[in-house]
């Protein structure tokens, strides 16, 4: 009896062995967790230089043209009111519109054309989620998605950009300083006005028709079935009328914060 309930032992062993061998590994929540240390993101503000001018408050329009289509409602306004603005376009936004491109190719005086990416992912060089959106990750990365940026605006006809605008708006300081090196001017702004395209028509118009002197505005020209873009659109009507000059960044010196333009 002995014999057999050692046996039984050695037996019941040589299995446990044996599951332990083949059972996959413990789930990774049942170690304990080591978080990453977070990634400090900076949203540089920029002004430009002020007309110092009672009722003739200067201000810059700037646009972001990431993805979609062309916004014709804010275009057109610009267009025909004759209002200068800055527009940061994606290697994406250019692909699918050609169009648009050719009305900003044709008004040399109205709008200057700047980089915002190969394809809108957050210049940041370390991995991240901003508003869900993965950043570049690396300086590597970081570095096609400006210079990518750049060689599909040269390939479309645009002269070469001074100035880079990331998705998001966002950077670290390292990814600053990478994007500098590089001979580029970073934009950031000081009224947002559309809220990323998602505010309501009235407190978009809001927002911007209270622009200040020496404002940048930064809002979008890329979402025309978002109400924002009727918003945008009287707001150049209503700034207009109040005697408002508008000037494209090339046009005026500048003032950024977190070593973006210095």
């Amino acid at each position: 009896m002995n014999r057999i309930l050692l046996a039984s032992a050695f037996l019941l062993a040589g299995l446990s062995t044996l599951c332990a061998a083949e059972a996959p590994p413990l789930p990774a929540a049942a170690a304990p967790l080591m978080k990453s240390p977070a990634v400090k993101l900076v949203e540089p503000h920029l002004h430009i230089a002020r007309s110092n001018i009672s009722g003739h408050a200067r201000i810059a329009l700037t646009f972001d043209a990431c993805m979609g289509q062309a916004d014709e409602r804010i275009l057109s306004t610009l267009v025909r009111a004759r209002i200068p603005a800055t527009i940061f376009v994606t290697a994406r936004w250019l692909k699918h519109n050609p169009a648009a491109l050719a009305v900003f190719l044709q008004n040399p005086d109205l709008f200057e054309l700047e980089n915002h990416g190969e394809n809108h992912i957050p210049a940041i060089d370390t991995p991240t989620l901003v508003y869900g959106i993965a950043s570049a990750g690396s300086p590597q990365a970081v570095k096609q998605e400006v210079e990518g940026g750049a060689a599909a605006m040269t390939a479309a006809g645009i002269p070469a950009p001074h100035w880079f605008r990331g998705s998001t708006a966002k950077y670290d300081l390292s990814a600053i300083g990478e994007i500098r090196a590089m001979g580029y001017r970073i934009a950031g702004y000081s009224v947002n006005g559309d809220g990323g395209s998602l505010l309501g028509a009235v407190i978009t118009e809001k927002r911007i028709a209270s622009a200040k002197d020496g404002d940048v505005v930064i809002s979008h020209i890329n979402q025309p079935t978002h109400a924002a873009g009727e918003g945008v659109a009287k707001a150049l009507v209503d700034l207009k009328m109040k005697g408002t000059e508008f000037v494209r960044l090339e046009d005026v010196e500048d003032m950024g914060d977190d070593k973006t333009t210095e």
